[in-house]
């Protein structure tokens, strides 16, 4: 594919200068000089054809790599054309053939103006370089124009000397053929393809470089594509590698510019493109940062180029890892780097490290070379950066694309890799590192240890089969006790997050039973077996009738680990109340603890503190739990600790914090074959308190509940559910969600409403749907066992529902009752205190007392506004206009809507004040004022602090005087 020149005018204006100089008898030497591949031989070709335009005769040659050898070879064929040119062929005397083949010149020059065109002068032969330096001495007296093209590009080994040197600079005109700007580049693909879009023109351009040879070549190959998908407007997609092009133009012409630049600067360019494959890809946006000027760097047009500050060195760092890597001298390496950016091959990335141009350019680099030889590059790559102190993860990225090392140091930069990937919550990343340790020579032990934080790490990246496959290799392989354990209760939780609750608890039995001698592992194995056995009904009565057995026969058989579970077992079961339970939690923290037992008794103890209205305590005891797991084990208590944590998160109104984590549809569409979870059923309460129907909706849609596995947490999202049936105004339908959430937590002997208070939800449906017996019945044994619990939340929410269920007078006293029994809860029960003010308001209508109705809606009314609470907002306004009292049209977004406790509180944090400070000068607890900010910024439609005092209408703190 060819085109018109593009940006060579000023050469183009240069040769007719110097065309019209040879023809008024006063010849001189162009010499163009320009990296390979960007047109020289196009320019050399259009200065001789308007040469014959205005009536020049013209010899041309084009110099070759085979013909150095031959003495003379390019002026003989300069001159072959030349009559009597047979006559005259040189003998072995140098210094003679060079004078007769003079002679020959200038009797072809005295019958009028002459072009000589030289292409490659570079590749001539010694004595004809020689022969036309001597003639560009003497071609002033003639009209003889010579035009010669030199490959003028630094390379790893030092050129020889240019033509051109020793010569007068009177003699000689240089003119140096810059790369193509992306402008022109840009014309180029849009002559070609028209209906191209910006995006593609512009990634066509950079894989051209700014070489007319490689972008022709590129759209030589993208023109005969046939793409086997759809190709939009018949523009072929631009691809990735070199193998999707063809006939293979580009990759051809990339491999003769290597040719063309030597052995040692094809191995440089080489090692460079290897040691870019374990750099971070940048983004299309980073690229365009760095090309627009916003990272230091200037980006120009026509025949400037992107470059970098005159001067600066590029990629210093970058310079001596390639010089190892390729065994070159790192000043030319250096050089060359330098070199190569400001003609455009490379460019800059956003660390200020140099790359390739593009990604299809690095790949037609590295066509052919030797797999070995690309690792050797990344190995040496490795070892350099590792001895000068650099990060982990960045040796490692290297260490990935280079076979077993089989020194120490490997194995050590690959797992202190997955360490940092662990940390930053990229299990995936960490996986990568582990898979490429197991390439190195390991013992049995350490490989059992490897393999099951690898199979760890494969479960949490959503690859569960290999995980599983890596967690029963290790448990084949001989190993410490404790690693034995570790591996098994990996590979428990595993299998029972596949559903193989069955197979779990075998692998767990098994291990059991291996430890003799070992009774401290033995009591670990059984609590972590009763914890799994939650996934099987069947199992699960039979573990704790067990468990419970062993614990009264003789207890120093159960751990501590083992009796919190029963603890939590007999909280749930309604058999004991919360101050018992905490008083046998706390006592049983206070014993001393096997590592690997503690978090099972962190985590259960965090469950039962929650439950009993302990949030503070819940909260330290899930911190604590969660910063002893370790970071790359699979272990059943961190899902378990997370899920307390969002039931903390649940119990104290932040509903904001529980949307937040909720993660987007398509997360959310990703996970629903495996079934709801508990942080699912939080968020969808959450929004349904905040009055976000329609995304509500759509949430409670996305599970299919009839295919998810059998877990508390299934019948936790069926509670959810049917509140957001119920708030959407189908009873019936939350009274089916209710009902099969009752009978699955009855089936798993969950009897207390702790954890999902169905039998007052049910009541409430039958309420609505006029069944107002059953529901008595049932307030009423909600009632009996939340008193067996006995924390505020539980009974003012059972005294409620069953003040609405009975009525009357009776009614109304219990309805009292459970407002003054949340009153007297923590402030984290305010939701339940709205409902219950709402109830009690209700009633007061309904017995005509419509002041004292007034006063409870409008209690219940501000409490819900202060806590995000819409739905029940919009509630307690309906309530009161019922009861005939005026409701204000307040606000309910902007300024305007805030109220005066949360405008003082936002316009003291607008003006830079930390919310310990608020605290502190407005006598609040700080929860308090988190609450108010939350409900500012969903007011004020704001998602951070920091955009508080634009939307007040204040300067930013470090704005004032």
């Amino acid at each position: 594919m060819t085109g018109p020149l593009r940006e060579r005018d000023g050469a183009r204006a240069l040769l007719a200068a110097e065309t019209e100089r040879a023809r008024s008898g006063s010849g001189r030497l162009v010499l163009l000089q320009g990296a390979t591949g960007t047109g020289r031989t196009s320019v050399l070709e259009t200065a001789v054809r308007d040469a014959e335009g205005r009536g020049l005769r013209v010899l041309q040659v084009r110099c070759s790599p085979e013909d150095t050898g031959v003495p003379f070879a390019t002026v003989l064929q300069l001159l072959g054309p030349v009559s009597d040119f047979t006559e005259l062929a040189p003998d072995h005397d140098d210094r003679g053939s060079a004078a007769r083949l003079w002679r020959l010149l200038r009797a072809y020059a005295a019958h009028g103006p002459l072009l000589l065109a030289v292409d490659d002068v570079h590749l001539a032969d010694t004595p004809s370089r020689r022969w036309l330096r001597e003639a560009v001495r003497h071609i002033d007296q003639l009209p003889v124009l010579l035009v010669a093209s030199e490959r003028s590009q630094y390379d790893i080994d030092p050129r020889r000397a240019g033509l051109a040197q020793s010569l007068s600079p009177s003699l000689v005109r240089t003119h140096t053929i810059d790369p193509l700007g992306d402008g022109a580049a840009a014309e180029l693909v849009r002559a070609a393809f028209p209906a191209a879009g910006a995006d593609w023109t512009a990634e066509c351009a950079r894989a051209g470089a700014g070489s007319p040879m490689l972008l022709h070549a590129l759209l030589d190959d993208l023109g005969g594509a046939r793409p086997a998908g759809p190709a939009p407007d018949g523009v072929p997609p631009l691809p990735d590698t070199c193998a999707a092009l063809y006939p293979g133009s580009y990759p051809a012409a990339v491999s003769w510019w290597l040719s063309s630049a030597g052995e040692a600067t094809a191995e440089v360019a080489r090692c460079l493109a290897a040691l870019e494959e374990a750099w971070p890809e940048e983004t299309r946006d980073l690229r365009e940062t760095r090309q627009t000027g916003e990272t230091g760097k200037t980006r120009q047009t026509g025949e400037q180029r992107t470059r970098v500050g005159a001067g600066d060195p590029v990629g210093a760092d970058t310079a001596g890892l390639l010089a190892e890597a390729a065994g070159a001298d790192p000043a030319r390496v250096a050089g060359w780097l330098t070199a190569m950016t400001r003609i455009g091959l490379l460019r800059p990335d956003s660390a200020g490290r140099p790359r390739f141009a593009h990604r299809l350019l690095r790949d037609a680099v590295l066509t052919g070379w030797p797999t070995v030889r690309r690792e050797t590059a990344h190995r040496v790559a490795a070892e350099t950066m590792l001895r000068r102190g650099e990060g982990a993860e960045a040796v490692a990225a290297h260490l990935l694309r280079a076979r077993g090392v089989g020194l120490p140091w490997a194995l050590r930069v690959l797992r202190d890799a997955a360490t940092v990937a662990v940390h930053d919550a990229r299990p995936g990343d960490a996986a990568g590192y582990l898979r490429r340790a197991l390439d190195e020579p390991l013992s049995d032990d350490r490989r059992q240890r490897l393999l099951t934080e690898l199979g760890s790490l494969e479960y949490a990246s959503a690859d569960g089969a290999v995980a599983i496959a890596r967690l029963a290799e290790a448990q084949h392989l001989a190993a410490a006790p404790r690693d034995r354990v570790s591996a098994a209760v990996a590979l428990g939780t595993a299998l029972v997050g596949r559903g193989e609750v069955t197979t779990a608890l075998e692998v767990l039995r098994r291990t059991e039973g291996s430890l003799d001698g070992h009774p401290g592992l033995t009591r670990t194995v059984q609590t972590a077996t009763a914890l799994l056995a939650d996934a099987d009904l069947a199992t699960r009565q039979e573990t704790y009738r067990k468990l419970s057995e062993s614990g009264a026969r003789a207890p120093e058989l159960v751990g501590t680990a083992s009796r919190a579970l029963l603890v939590r077992y007999e909280a749930t079961a309604g058999l004991i109340s919360a101050g018992e339970a905490m008083t046998r939690v706390r006592a049983l923290l206070a014993q001393p603890s096997d590592p690997l037992a503690e978090p099972f008794l962190l985590g259960t103890a965090a469950a039962v503190a929650e439950w009993a209205g302990e949030l503070d305590e819940a909260e330290r005891l899930v911190d604590r739990g969660l910063a002893g797991q370790h970071p790359a084990l699979l272990h059943p208590m961190e899902h378990a600790l997370l899920n307390t944590r969002a039931d903390i998160a649940a119990a104290r109104g932040d509903v904001a914090r529980l949307i937040a984590v909720r993660g987007d549809g398509a997360a959310v569409a990703a996970r629903a074959h495996s079934g709801p979870s508990n942080r699912d059923a939080h968020v969808l309460m959450a929004l349904v308190h905040t009055g976000r129907a329609e995304e509500a909706g759509r949430l409670a849609e996305a599970f299919d509940l009839s295919r998810a596995p059998e877990s508390w947490e299934l019948n936790r999202f069926l509670y959810a559910r049917g509140v957001q049936r119920l708030a959407a105004g189908d009873p019936a339908g939350a009274l089916h969600d209710f009902l099969e959430c009752g009978r699955r937590q009855t089936a798993r002997e969950v009897l207390s409403p702790i954890v999902t208070p169905w039998r007052t939800a049910v009541a409430q449906c039958r309420l609505a749907l006029g069944g107002g017996q059953e529901a008595l019945v049932l307030a009423t044994e909600e009632l009996r066992l939340a008193r067996v619990w006995n924390t505020p939340r539980t009974v003012g929410r059972a005294l409620r529902v069953l003040g609405t269920a009975t009525g009357g007078r009776h009614g109304l006293l219990l309805a009292e009752e459970a407002v003054e029994t949340l009153r007297d809860a923590p402030a984290d029960a305010g939701m339940e205190l709205v409902e219950a003010l709402l109830a009690q308001g209700r009633q007061l209508l309904a017995a005509g007392e419509r002041g004292r109705a007034r006063d409870r809606l409008r209690e219940a009314a501000e409490l819900a506004e202060r806590k995000g609470g819409l739905r029940l907002l919009a509630l307690a306004e309906q309530a009161l206009r019922e009861g005939g009292a005026r409701v204000p049209a307040a606000a309910r977004t902007g300024s305007g809507a805030l109220t005066g406790s949360e405008r003082r509180i936002a316009e003291l944090a607008a003006a830079g004040r930390t919310n310990t400070e608020i605290a502190d000068l407005l006598h609040l607890a700080r929860r308090t004022v988190e609450t108010h900010l939350t409900s500012t910024y969903r007011k004020l439609g704001i998602r951070r602090r920091a955009e508080l005092p634009a939307t007040l209408g204040r300067p930013r703190p470090q704005e004032r005087a």
